[in-house]
């Protein structure tokens, strides 16, 4: 079977091979990349990499629709030969690894245990920044591997999911956290199921973008989530925005919700060494290793010159006192959860 990654980057060269060797190592045959606006040489390595055959590269240089870059990227792959002709799909970010728990941790062992499934939800696990200040050129799996427990009471960013779903045309576009444009003629065949092997309700089909709270939704599979990196990475990160909406600047609230720490999960080792002779093999290539090595002295060389700037070096002041992230209790958890939804209905019923 193809499987097929569909990626939008900015400015990620030195995160990119890694991400690459891991996800070619447990069993995906595809990759639609997107880049845009890169300064670091992201897109060159791209171009590199699509003459390797390793992938297919498109440039997102707008203009863009009104959902912003990631949703144009998808509505162009959406159209895409290698979108058509794939028989699985999943849409990730560069800070998404797939970390399959099962048999021989590839994607054809997650079939094997969920052989009936139209759609599977890989559920993040939210891994903090450890401590870690400074950005090092260092594999971000070996080096990042806190992270929150795996029963999660609130944020409800902590349950949310990426879909990794076949394309037999029950969903005729890919979306950011689930595939989009139910053909209701097929509804019937929409069989969603959890991380856990867990056949999910029918409202899966056409909504929810988060898992149940409360419960462990990574017995078979789950998405190990580093949106935070080191301290000085998450500066460059508030430069870059939001992926979805980029002129939104990241703040300490992002860094809150994301920053936990309380556990130590490193399943994801069990593909060490196929990930890393896929590493090897990749950086094996003069050029690609060049440009590897160019976009960690970006890294390093633009953080100086963003720490000169305001907002940037208040904000890394105060990563710097910010104390980790500790989960809340399921009564917390419901007390915010009431007042938020009390917050919903008034302002629905404000004229």
């Amino acid at each position: 079977m193809r499987h097929l990654a569909i990626l939008c980057v900015r400015n990620e060269g030195a995160f990119l091979l890694e991400w690459l060797a891991h996800h070619r190592a447990i069993g995906f045959t595809d990759f639609l990349v997107f880049s845009n606006d890169c300064d670091d040489g992201t897109d060159v390595m791209l171009d590199r990499l699509d003459e390797m055959g390793m992938l297919t590269h498109l440039r997102n240089d707008g203009p863009y629709d009104k959902g912003g870059i990631q949703f144009t990227a998808l509505k162009i792959a959406g159209k895409h030969s290698v979108v058509k002709q794939a028989d699985w799909i999943l849409p990730l970010d560069v800070d998404e690894f797939v970390n399959i728990r099962c048999g021989d941790h590839t994607l054809s062992a997650l079939h094997a245990a969920i052989p009936d499934a139209t759609a599977i939800t890989l559920t993040w696990r939210l891994f903090g920044a450890a401590g870690q200040v400074r950005y090092a050129d260092a594999p971000v799996l070996d080096t990042f591997q806190r992270c929150a427990p795996a029963v999660m009471y609130w944020p409800w960013r902590a349950a949310m999911f990426k879909t990794l779903y076949r394309n037999d045309g029950t969903y005729r576009k890919p979306g950011v956290h689930r595939p989009r444009d139910l053909n209701e003629r097929k509804i019937d065949r929409a069989h969603w199921f959890d991380g856990n092997g867990t056949r999910l309700p029918d409202k899966f089909r056409s909504k929810r973008i988060f898992s149940n709270f409360g419960q462990d939704n990574y017995g078979l599979v789950q998405l190990n989530h580093y949106p935070l990196g080191a301290m000085e990475s998450f500066v460059l990160k508030a430069d870059r925005g939001r992926a979805v909406h980029s002129d939104q600047l990241l703040g300490l609230d992002y860094w809150i919700e994301r920053n936990f720490n309380t556990d130590t999960d490193t399943t994801i080792q069990s593909m060490s060494g196929p990930r890393a002779h896929a590493l090897a093999e990749l950086r094996a290539d003069a050029i690609l290793s060049r440009l590897h090595d160019d976009a960690v002295t970006w890294r390093k060389s633009h953080f100086e010159a963003l720490l000169r700037r305001e907002p940037f070096r208040a904000l890394f002041g105060r990563l710097m006192m910010a104390p980790p992230s500790r989960p809340v209790s399921r009564e917390a958890a419901q007390f915010m959860a009431h007042h938020a939804n009390l917050a919903r209905k008034t302002n629905a019923e404000t004229p």
